[in-house]
């Protein structure tokens, strides 16, 4: 009873501590490379800590590239674990390797996992993030997930400040509950301009890069703000969008058949 009893006391000292912020302020935390997203967020997101992403509406495409951008971040060329629950696939389709590629991330370091339902999942991911080797656990859930209460959410946090390794949270058709979570963002789609304007206006030349409205509603150590952000594919990291995307025609330095004009019109 007395092991007991130490036990319990211990795991309610951690928890304390969780709350209270003593630990998670401590983490090391890897910059997103958005500056001003680094700036509130005091040098960038927190590892061994649980994030979580929200997609606002029908966004659960923008928030599944922006959580795919957070992994890349956090992960270190290290493996990436992806927990998806078989009702998000139906709802969402498969991932797809070609286009996480194309993000930046290297497939060969993604692990993808089914589970049949929301129980499932949780234990999976609490399973995973109990592994050190890992760079970071997804929790991918679909709709208003009872099981996804706080008690869960502490759990998970445990488990990921014991290992090291970050929990990234991936909400669709939910809204935000009480957590332990270090951040919350809610993601939609932003406006991505084409890549250049010097270049023949061919489909495939149509593409600009990612562009994210990330809005951070929870920040457990600082303020919380809401950014456009871009994603960077080559380097990737977030970034600041350029103030003028595409690229401007030079004004002629001598325009004569202007000048005749104002000279009639005078």
């Amino acid at each position: 009873m007395s092991a007991r009893m130490s036990t319990l006391a211990n795991l309610r000292g951690r928890i304390e501590r969780i709350e209270a912020g003593a630990d998670t302020h401590a983490l090391h935390k890897v910059a997103l490379g958005h500056a001003q997203a680094d700036a509130t967020l005091q040098g960038g997101l927190a590892r061994a800590a649980v994030h979580e992403v929200f997609a606002d509406g029908h966004q659960g495409a923008a928030a599944t590239g922006f959580i795919a951008g957070l992994a890349g971040r956090m992960i270190s060329r290290r493996p990436l674990v992806w927990v998806r629950q078989d009702f998000s696939e139906i709802e969402s389709g498969a991932l797809s390797m070609s286009g996480l590629a194309e993000l930046g991330l290297d497939p060969r370091l993604l692990v993808t996992v089914r589970a049949a339902d929301v129980d499932t999942a949780l234990r999976t991911a609490a399973d995973a993030l109990a592994c050190d080797a890992l760079g970071a656990v997804v929790l991918e859930v679909w709709g208003e997930a009872r099981q996804l209460d706080l008690v869960a959410s502490r759990k998970l946090t445990l488990a990921a400040q014991a290992s090291g390794v970050t929990a990234l949270l991936l909400r669709l058709a939910a809204a935000p509950q009480p957590s332990t979570a270090e951040t919350r963002w809610i993601v939609r789609a932003a406006h991505s301009p084409p890549a250049s304007s010097s270049m023949p206006a061919a489909p495939w030349h149509a593409w600009g890069a990612p562009m994210f409205d990330a809005e951070l509603v929870r920040n457990r150590h600082g303020p919380v703000g809401r950014w456009i952000m871009e994603w960077k594919c080559d380097e990737c990291l977030f970034s600041e969008p350029a103030a003028n995307p595409q690229s401007l025609a030079a004004t002629p330095a001598h325009r004569p058949h202007q000048a005749e004009v104002f000279r009639r019109a005078g």
